[in-house]
């Protein structure tokens, strides 16, 4: 069974019917027992970074997902639930993050051309930076859909996906038993779905 956080943020139905979709047997929960009982944790988010780790550890379910994944189940956060996974956010001033993987998460704007619009929304093609089950069934250059003013940085040994917005941007990132998408896979047709039946395979 796969747990999809619910802690007040995020898209969850349409990554809960997108996951039904790859025939996954999925719950939205906020119960820390059900997390603990559930084969693998979706952390989904979208908004500003400082609101949505505040709630998560309000709801002490910030703790839960760092035992579980000390435990060694995979966690995978999507599009903010993929920033959380890091140190630090430098959005709208200095915000700790959970922690489970090394890199900030900075502002796209004054590091990509002035030219190009922030937030970046839009599909997008993704470049494998190294082997990964989640891309197994996926081809270079398959595209994705993003929304996003913020993107992971300092991150280099976590990196397993970038895609092209004026510059390389992280586009996905694996160390272990934690994963992130910067994308939404829920959004991203034919090729999110793969993405996201191979998390459930794994």
């Amino acid at each position: 069974m796969i747990a999809i956080i619910d802690y007040g943020v995020g898209n969850l139905f349409s990554l809960h019917s997108s996951l039904k979709k790859v025939g996954a047997e999925t719950i939205v929960t906020s119960n820390a027992q059900v997390i603990k009982n559930a084969d693998k944790i979706l952390l989904p988010g979208v908004g500003a970074f400082e609101d949505a780790v505040k709630k998560l550890r309000n709801s002490g379910l910030d703790e839960v997902v760092k035992a579980e994944v000390k435990k060694g189940k995979y966690l995978m956060g999507i599009c903010l639930g993929m920033q959380m996974l890091f140190e630090k956010s430098y959005e709208y001033g200095e915000h700790e993050g959970l922690g489970l993987l090394k890199g900030g998460v900075v502002p796209m704007k004054g590091y990509i051309d002035d030219s190009l619009k922030v937030p970046h929304i839009g599909w997008n093609a993704l470049h494998y930076q190294k082997p990964h089950f989640l891309f197994k069934d996926c081809k270079e250059n398959d595209c994705v859909y993003f929304v996003h003013s913020y993107f992971a940085s300092n991150c280099a040994d976590s990196v397993i996906a970038t895609a092209e917005y004026g510059k390389e941007l992280t586009a996905a990132v694996a160390k272990d038993n934690v994963l992130g998408c910067q994308f939404h896979p829920e959004k991203s047709g034919d090729v999110g779905l793969k993405i996201l039946k191979a998390f459930c395979e794994a």
